[in-house]
């Protein structure tokens, strides 16, 4: 179902005359509740539907079929249907056992051990045993392989096959998230048979043990997958076969569902999604992501070392109408470091939109006439957008803020590759992040720890907190989830009060589908599940 948040507050007249030139106008509930379409009884009728296999469009070419070869969100969704790994996530990023049994870790967060599903067989008739597991871990750990996903699997300092189905982990040094990297899509287990006879070609012919069978590779047209009739899971797949299809243009991939071309489409343009719910048969889905959209702020300048200038910041803009003005209405307010969606995400009291608050904070920290700064971006449309956004937000509590669009290149030279702390030019920086591994550290240490100023890793706030970073620290040393729990509970708390950020959204994934297809979604990093497709008329 489509979920829209609007501005529900009345704002300065200087945000309202913003508003319009923005092009965002509000609709009356009326207009914006009527669905085109429908019948007597003000539901859409399903629409029709021929055979058993289902098409769905998606926006870039496809890379690799190879799982611990692919860094690709895109490619990463359509293995899903023919891969699967010991460990994986439901639709909400939650942790659930798939080739795995069971699972468990030691204390010390050094040895993982997975006790297998028995009785499974990969594609090509290789049986799916604890030597099979490890073939694919001693594949990706190993250097000399140069495979992409390396990096997730370097502290792996040896797999052992304990018994046909039970298969021991050992890593190199504690590291308490390490469950998280197995249930990511890099850990898919593929056919040892079938890494021995294509070697560096396995990337243009998978076999795993999933519901679907690769069937073929057009690179310039389609890919598609084929039922798997032997599948060890009861009631899949529910669908003969489905046909994945890349179409860049946004306006082609929306025709191709509206006349039946396609079953399910994604992304969708949020410019059209209300326009195009509820007509030609078509449902547009947006949900929560594990996309955090934020600015950080540089805590070693002036005045930004004071956090009531930081918290200032946080209380003068509204996120409400940042989503409504940025993301045509498709997301949600922060409400703490990490968004909802990830493991041990702790929810905090928020930053309301407080003009005044922010104004007598900034007078405390000796800035009632405020003062001139710069944010730097991305030279594309959305970012363009949220910064001038920004700018016009602190202006109206006396901050003159510069906006700088940077291209790509230009903008991680900038940021990225300072050598020293003290050559950082940056100020304010709007930016994203993704936790695709679906846990708190993810989230957080790449981006808040003091171990990860640039160059090493992505810290643009510059931001060190000694407190913060011990318990960041004790979360990887355990592998226990009641004390990851509260180490990150504790983290989120002091680096929200702190306000290294000014912590904007979450934005909504977005998809199409026509109203007789069942279990196709995406899953909160954008990724797409169609393992469970059902057609139903």
């Amino acid at each position: 179902m489509l979920k829209r948040k609007y501005v529900g507050t009345l704002l300065t007249t200087l945000l309202a005359v913003f508003l319009v030139l923005s092009g965002c106008t509000e609709k009356s509930s009326n207009e914006s509740a009527q669905k085109k379409g429908t019948n007597d009884s003000g539901e859409q009728p399903i629409a029709k539907k021929e055979g058993n296999s289902i098409t769905i469009a998606i926006k870039d070419n496809l890379i690799s079929m190879d799982p611990h070869d692919t860094n690709d969100t895109l490619s990463g969704s359509i293995q899903s249907t023919m891969l699967e790994g010991l460990v994986g996530f439901d639709k909400d990023m939650k942790m659930i056992p798939v080739l795995a049994e069971s699972y468990e870790a030691s204390d010390d967060a050094k040895v993982f051990t997975f006790k297998l599903k028995e009785g499974v067989t990969f594609h090509d008739g290789t049986p799916f045993n604890a030597e099979a597991v490890k073939v694919n871990i001693d594949r990706v750990s190993n250097p000399d392989n140069k495979l992409k996903r390396y990096s997730m699997f370097e502290l792996v300092e040896k797999t052992e096959a304990v018994d046909e189905y039970t298969v021991k982990v050992t890593l190199k040094e504690p590291f308490g998230a390490m469950l998280n990297n197995f249930a990511h899509p890099a850990a898919r287990m593929v056919s040892p048979a079938a890494i021995d006879k294509y070697g560096k070609d396995i990337a243009m012919h998978p076999v795993g043990t999933g519901p679907f069978k690769f069937s073929e590779w057009d690179q310039s047209d389609h890919l598609t997958v084929e039922k798997n009739p032997e599948y060890w899971q009861d009631g899949l797949p529910k669908v003969d076969g489905i046909k994945f299809k890349p179409v860049p243009e946004n306006g082609t991939r929306v025709a191709m569902l509206q006349t039946g071309e396609a079953d399910f489409i994604y992304p969708i343009p949020t410019e059209q999604a209300e326009s195009l719910n509820g007509t030609d048969g078509i449902v547009v889905e947006n949900r929560p992501s594990i996309v955090a959209r934020y600015m950080s702020i540089n805590t070693t300048k002036k005045p930004f070392d004071d956090v009531k200038v930081r918290q200032a910041i946080n209380y003068a803009i509204n996120k409400e109408a940042f989503i409504k003005v940025v993301y045509s209405g498709y997301g949600s307010e922060m409400d703490s470091i990490i968004p909802e969606g990830l493991q041990f995400y702790s929810k905090q009291s928020p930053y309301t939109y407080d003009p005044e608050k922010a104004k007598a904070l900034l007078k405390e920290a000796g800035y009632e006439n405020g003062f001139e700064t710069t944010v730097w971006g991305g030279n594309n449309s959305d970012a363009i957008k949220a910064m001038e956004f920004i700018q016009q937000q602190l202006s109206l509590v006396g901050i003159k803020v510069n906006v700088v669009p940077m291209e790509s290149g230009t903008l991680s030279d900038k940021i990225w590759s300072v050598q020293n702390e003290a050559d950082a030019e940056v100020e304010l920086y709007y930016g994203g992040w993704s936790s695709s591994t679906g846990d708190a550290d993810w989230g957080i240490r790449p981006l808040l720890a003091g171990d990860s100023i640039p160059p090493k890793s992505y810290n643009v706030s510059y931001y060190q907190n000694e407190e913060a970073d011990e318990l960041i620290n004790a979360a990887l040393q355990t592998a226990d989830p009641d004390k990851r729990k509260a180490a990150y509970e504790e983290v989120q708390k002091i680096m929200w009060e702190d306000a290294p950020w000014a912590f904007l959204s979450v934005e909504d994934t977005m998809a199409g589908k026509k109203n007789y297809l069942q279990g196709v979604y995406l899953l909160p990093d954008g990724s797409m599940s169609a393992r469970e497709a059902e057609i139903k008329q």
